[in-house]
């Protein structure tokens, strides 16, 4: 290595960390993680083979091609709460459902871990919604101008003083 080689610098594995991270957070990421994570158990199960020393013990039942296709469905739905994100609503029900009719079709739903995995995947995703983005003006008012409350007094006080809000920099404290 010479004086000239250039040299890498751990700000590349930060902001690579923080993109994931910005990434991450404008999206369902934990739904898509979790369905997707329980379509694996319920289209592998019905296709594995246990050994134990010389004896093996095969899953496979008649409704093996109904597990793949429910498997298959559901890891699509994970990865689709992740890169479209505006379909969270349709692909959380849809996961919700095909993790019930798993109960039936595979397995107990991949011996529960599928189901259990798929239905929390799918209830966090109806239940998540974007967050509203920061304020541009968060820095500290003018004297003269208007509080966050709309009096002429600093840091909107009321009759009262200072609201809670503007005791701890803007964040609810109770």
């Amino acid at each position: 290595m010479s004086a000239e080689t250039p040299v890498q610098s751990a700000g590349n594995l930060t902001r690579l960390r923080l993109r994931f991270r910005d990434w991450r957070g404008s999206r369902p990421f934990w739904a898509g993680l979790f369905t997707l994570l329980g379509g694996v158990p319920i289209a592998y199960f019905p296709y594995a083979t246990l050994k134990l020393g010389t004896m093996s013990i095969t899953m496979s039942t008649t409704a093996g091609a109904g597990s793949l296709i429910i498997g298959v469905l559901l890891i699509t739905l994970g990865l689709t709460m992740w890169f479209q994100a505006a379909t969270r609503v349709f692909a959380g029900v849809a996961a919700i459902v095909l993790a019930l009719v798993s109960l039936v079709i595979s397995n107990i739903g991949g011996f529960l871990v599928g189901f259990l995995l798929a239905l929390v995947g799918g209830a966090l995703a109806v239940s998540w919604a974007p967050g509203r983005p920061e304020p541009a003006a968060s820095g500290p008012q003018p004297a003269g101008a208007p509080g966050p409350g709309g009096t002429d007094a600093p840091g909107g006080s009321g009759p009262d003083g200072p609201r809670a809000e503007d005791r701890d920099g803007g964040h609810r404290v109770g």
